[in-house]
């Protein structure tokens, strides 16, 4: 796949914007994912540049997650802010990462986002519950560079 815009169908789209939705039901945690051709910075690097660029660092409190991925690449990072960080186990992100790299591995990238979102949520809501003057503080679209 050469292009970002063939990487996940209108459909596919949709479905992880609302798997976006429902994880962040329950928190207050933010969670965004932006995909990419490609980066000529290390993966990591590049995600930073996007958590900033996209605001997430803006955060109430610091409890933003960004799934970056630069297709062509081949790689996927995850970015939690500060708030999650402090909470989560030191080997959070990695097992993430795991669990989402099973189904890529067979091509399953829908379902590899999802199953991300599912597990950042489920640590968002249970470090980040949801509180009655809670607003959604940013964009559940996909992100696109």
């Amino acid at each position: 796949m050469s292009k970002v815009e063939d990487f996940l169908t209108k459909e596919e789209e949709q479905e992880i914007v609302e798997a976006i939705r429902v994880a962040e039901k329950n928190t207050s945690g933010e969670i965004r994912i932006h995909i990419e051709k490609t980066t000529s910075k290390a993966a990591f690097d590049r995600a930073l540049e996007v958590f900033h660029e996209l605001k997430m660092n803006e955060t109430q409190l610091q409890n933003g997650v960004l799934i970056y991925l630069a297709v062509t690449d081949k790689k996927f990072v995850i970015c939690g802010d500060k708030g999650i960080n402090d909470v989560v186990s030191e080997d959070f992100w990695d097992t993430t990462k795991e669990v989402m790299a099973a189904q890529f591995k067979t091509g399953n990238f829908k379902q590899g986002l999802i199953d991300g979102i599912t597990k950042a949520g489920h640590q968002l809501s249970t470090n980040f519950p949801w509180k009655e003057n809670d607003t959604n503080e940013l964009s559940n679209e996909i992100s696109k560079g």
